[in-house]
This record gives C-alpha cells, sequence and structure tokens, in this order.
C-alpha cells in the first residue's frame, strides 16, 4: 500500500484515547506527508519583529526542504521570501542573521532590492525582463512582535489568529524587547513527540525539579481545557489580572489549533526563576503588579510560549527528519536591559536551559523505545493528557482532511 492510503487508513482507524501507530514517529514516508500537508500548510512561528530592527535586516530559516529568507524593507515593513536566487538557484543568504543594503547572491551577483525586485543581473538586464525574476514571496505576518509564515499557495486567514491573541500579546510590548539569549538544540525524536511532550505536566515532577520550583503540575491548570474556571485558584488569577486590564481567560480556536490564557505560578512567584523572583529589573512594560504568572501561547504545529512581567520565552519547533527536531528557545527582555546590569543571564536562563536539557532526554528515550517493533499505541491519561488529545485530534483531523478523507477525530473529545 502506498504512504498515502496507509497513513489516511492509519488516521481513519486509530483509537481513540490512544497514542498513534509507530510509522507516525519513525517512517520516512510518513514524516514526508507531515512536511507536505502541515509544515507547508499552516502558518510557523519563525521568530521575532525585535530581531530585524533597521532596513536590511534579515534572518533565514530552514522549513523542511524549503530555505526562506526575511527582511525589513526601507518601509518598515517585514517580508519573507523563498531564499533562492531566480538566476540559478542559489541560496541567497547562508548566515542565520545580518544585516545587507541589498540582497546579493554570492554566486553570479544578481541582485534584488529590500522588497525582493531584481535590480542588477551583470550583461543580463537587457536579455531578460527584471519584473518577471524578482525573488518568489512566502506569506509572512505579525502579531505583537511573533512572526509567523505560510508557505501555502493560499495560505489560511491570519487575521483570525491575530484578533484572538494579540489583545493578551500586546500589554507585554513585545516589539519593543530584544532577544537577550538563544539556544537551538537538536532533539533525536519526532516533532509530534516533542509536541506532546510539551503538552503535558504528568512527567513535570519526576522530571523537571527546577520548573516545579515555580510552575504547577496540577492538570487544571497545565493541561488547558473549559473547565479550567471552575478551579478557584485559576478563576482567582483571571479576576486579578482582568482587574489590571489584562486579557486573560482560556480561549481556543474551535479547531483546537492555538489557545491563550493566562495561568499563575506557585505561591507568590513572579518569574520562570530558581528563586521565583525577577530575572529582569526593568519589565517589558509598565504592569501594575509582578505577579502576572505565565501567558501561554500555544500554536501548532510548531510553538509554544510563555510571556512574563520581565521577561518572555519562544520554542519553536522545526522537523529535521523522521527522528530529529530543531528546538530553538528565546529570552526576550525590555530593549533597554543592560546584562550585568538589569539582569544576570545565568539566572535569566537556567530553568529552562535545565528543562529543555531534561526534555530533549525524555523526548530521546521515548524515540528509541517507540523505534523498537515491541511497540504498541497506548492510552493517554484523560486528566494529564488532555492536552495531548487534543493536539493529536487536531493533527490526525487537519491531516485526513488534506489526504481526502474527511475527519479523523477521535470520539472522546471531553478532556475535563
Amino acid at each position: 500500500m502506498e504512504a498515502r492510503s496507509a497513513m489516511l487508513m492509519d488516521l481513519m482507524t486509530r483509537a481513540p484515547g490512544f497514542s498513534l501507530k509507530r510509522d507516525f514517529y519513525t517512517s520516512p514516508a510518513y514524516h514526508a506527508l507531515d512536511l507536505e500537508h502541515i509544515f507547508y500548510k499552516e502558518w510557523l512561528f519563525v521568530g521575532h519583529s525585535c530581531e530585524m530592527t533597521r532596513p536590511g535586516d534579515f534572518t533565514t530559516v530552514q522549513i523542511g526542504e524549503y530555505p526562506v529568507i526575511l527582511v525589513r524593507g526601507r518601509d518598515g515593513a517585514i517580508r519573507a521570501f523563498h531564499n533562492v536566487c531566480r538566476h540559478r538557484g542559489s541560496r541567497l543568504c547562508t548566515d542565520e542573521r545580518g544585516s545587507r543594503p541589498r540582497l546579493v547572491c554570492p554566486y553570479h551577483q544578481w541582485t534584488y532590492d529590500l522588497e525582493g525586485k531584481l535590480i542588477f543581473a551583470r550583461d543580463m538586464m537587457n536579455e531578460i525582463d527584471p519584473a518577471q525574476f524578482g525573488l518568489r514571496p512566502v506569506a509572512c505576518g505579525e502579531v505583537a512582535g511573533w512572526i509567523f509564515i505560510s508557505l501555502a499557495d493560499e495560505p489560511r486567514d491570519f487575521e483570525v489568529f491575530r484578533r484572538m491573541v494579540e489583545p493578551y500579546m500586546a500589554p507585554h510590548r513585545l516589539a519593543e524587547a530584544k532577544v537577550a539569549h538563544s539556544s537551538t538544540i537538536i532533539e533525536k525524536g519526532n516533532w509530534k513527540l516533542v509536541m506532546e511532550n510539551n503538552r503535558e505536566c504528568y512527567h513535570c515532577s519526576g522530571n523537571h525539579p527546577e520548573l516545579c520550583r515555580v510552575f504547577s503540575d496540577q492538570p487544571t491548570l497545565t493541561s488547558g481545557h473549559d473547565q479550567m474556571g471552575e478551579d478557584d485558584t485559576i478563576l482567582s488569577h483571571w479576576q486579578r489580572c482582568e482587574a489590571m486590564g489584562l486579557p486573560s481567560r482560556y480561549q481556543i480556536s474551535p479547531d483546537h489549533q492555538y489557545r491563550v490564557m493566562r495561568v499563575p505560578f506557585l505561591r507568590d512567584a513572579q518569574s520562570m526563576t530558581m528563586n521565583g523572583q525577577p530575572a529582569v529589573r526593568r519589565p517589558l512594560a509598565d504592569f501594575p503588579s509582578g505577579a502576572l504568572g505565565s501567558m501561554l501561547l500555544y500554536h501548532y504545529p510548531n510553538s509554544w510560549n510563555h510571556l512574563l512581567s520581565d521577561h518572555a520565552l519562544s520554542f519553536r519547533v522545526l522537523p529535521i527528519s523522521p527522528t530529529e527536531t530543531e528546538v530553538t528557545t528565546k529570552w526576550l527582555v525590555h530593549k533597554d536591559a543592560v546584562e550585568g546590569v538589569d539582569y544576570d543571564l545565568k539566572a535569566l536562563t537556567e530553568v529552562w536551559v535545565a528543562t529543555n536539557d531534561e526534555d530533549r532526554r525524555i523526548v530521546e528515550e521515548n524515540q528509541r523505545g517507540i523505534l523498537s517493533p515491541a511497540y504498541a499505541p497506548g492510552p493517554y491519561s484523560r486528566l494529564h493528557e488532555g492536552a495531548v488529545i487534543q493536539f493529536v485530534d487536531w493533527y490526525a483531523d487537519a491531516l485526513a482532511g488534506r489526504l481526502g478523507g474527511g475527519s479523523a477525530v477521535a470520539p472522546i473529545r471531553d478532556v475535563a
């Protein structure tokens, strides 16, 4: 059976409330279908507008087979293009980031302006129509300083996402922040295992001593479901934040692809640090109180985020192979905060440096077990792994629809 038909059959016959079959985490053919129908179709989080502050500032990213460049134009807008010269296909920019007055191909020096227009092709400008050979654009959207791209020929409406989450993010003034530290690790596990591991804290108390100093592993605070408002702790937290003018209540998109909410930290903690105290003396914005907990943003297939009063954290997931995933974490602080004066880098980063490494080991052991022919799908905890069920339902439904099979959502959707 060809991979497309086999995957569709596996999606349509999967057991409700159980993990996926082995091929979803190991098969090169299934991985190629994930890229084609998920990563090449959805909006993907790629970076931050504060990383490109001046005209000519650029960043690059690799999405499966597609190299992409993002650049701020002379008009101040950030645009995305396929990082492929229109002459003979060389990559234009090989650095991860930088700044250039124009984009020049290193192979034959074809030159493009910051808006992607071809402006120089040595000894060829009279032979070709330059208007036909500008850089190929990639859809690009921004919400409160977070940059997303879509490789789809007809991207989904980005404004629906923006309208829901921007009111939650905007008070943190993230477009005016700066990246204090960036870390990229390669986890030897399938991208879905990385996302599944993040979507539950069933494992936290046994694996994350640093994170559990401030972040609760109680399922009502971590799984994310419609009954969160019935928990007195989180309801009172929402009310306190709303009194400060901060939207806080749990919202989720109809298809469960993205959600946003605020959750409290344990006891009187104000930040994700070893002692619970702010890591940055200069807060991101003029919040009336530092006790905001974390504003959580999840966006499938490749991002989760923590926005705090003193700093923010973004996490970007990009698949490399069926059993390798790139995870990039960035710590954002106030644009005028000075290392060694306003913050200590170790205190700022140590909780998530440790947690990321712990998660890497967890995912890699998970992958090693699934590589065994003895692996069979196991049941998720409806109490602790409700958000995992929602992620897998979203993935299966989106993929099945694009493979021509209609809905593949398992019957169990109530994760209270």
